[in-house]
């Protein structure tokens, strides 16, 4: 069977359980359930900790994991991600009193914490700044108030917490990090298991960005109207029983639909529908 690591708390948790679930495969129906097999696709799902996630897939116990690209790097552990998932998204960032920094040019000698040490040290490193770095677990707003550091960095979402706090963002993201597919280093990412897995996911990433369209419209008109719904290879055209007109099926961006509607409405075309799109494959 194919071993899958997936999140069992956090923010990350709900999220990857829901596409597994639309991408046909068995989950656990209860938060105390770590680990669930599902027969029908031969897969074992394991439930863990998302910190976890990257250093048992990286120990080879694991076949895929899912889990966050800040957590992936931050654990050094030899993993690689193959496929995001464009949920879970976050901007990694630095925040300090006002008049403290500008930016990591102004870190030098002083000390920074964070949750994060990985990723810290490694982008300070990178940039060759002589400054430490202070391992805290959860909130760190309070280090700077404390005394226990003169800069943080930590996720920043709205930048709220940080703002009651007293402190301001400076310089540019660390990392912008989202939910995603890893996979050990040197694996063998043809496995038709493996294979399967990330063309179920990929359909589903396209079924939530695209929604199937249909519409009638006159023939002398077909041009323009294909020319807004391209569809990834052409659209579907149908001849009505009406002589003169067409029905044009397509699949359209989501985010564009409703655009697309207006203006084949303005065109002339009729009876334009959208209907949602549970699976593909492309």
């Amino acid at each position: 069977m194919l071993r899958i690591a997936v999140p069992n708390k956090g923010s990350l948790s709900g999220p990857a359980s829901a596409m597994l679930h639309e991408a046909g495969y068995r989950q656990r129906k209860e938060s105390k359930e770590l680990v669930v097999i599902d027969p029908d696709n031969e897969v074992e799902f394991f439930y863990l900790r998302p910190k976890d996630i990257a250093i048992y897939v990286a120990s080879g116990k694991l076949d895929i994991g899912i889990t966050g690209r800040d957590l992936l790097l931050d654990s050094g552990a030899s993993a690689e991600e193959i496929l995001p998932l464009n949920f879970g998204r976050s901007t990694f960032r630095y925040a300090t009193r006002p008049g403290t920094a500008n930016g990591p040019e102004d870190f030098g000698g002083m000390t920074i914490a964070t949750s994060y040490e990985g990723i810290v040290a490694k982008h300070l490193a990178d940039q060759g700044i002589d400054a430490s770095v202070v391992h805290l677990d959860g909130a760190v707003e309070t280090a700077i108030q404390l005394g226990v550091a003169q800069i943080i960095a930590d996720v920043v979402e709205t930048g709220t917490s940080l703002r009651n706090a007293g402190l301001e963002v400076i310089g540019e993201p660390i990392l912008t990090s989202e939910a995603v597919v890893v996979r050990r280093h040197g694996a063998d990412l043809d496995h038709p298991q493996v294979q399967q897995f990330l063309r179920r996911l990929q359909g589903v990433l396209v079924a939530r960005s695209y929604v199937m369209m249909d519409y009638d419209c006159r023939a002398e008109h077909l041009e323009q109207a294909v020319a807004l719904t391209p569809g990834l290879e052409s659209p579907t055209i149908s001849p009505l029983h009406n002589e003169g007109w067409v029905a044009v099926r397509a699949m359209v961006p989501a985010k564009e639909a409703q655009r697309i509607m207006d203006d084949l409405y303005e065109l002339g075309a009729r009876a334009i529908l959208t209907t949602a799109i549970h699976a593909c494959r492309l």
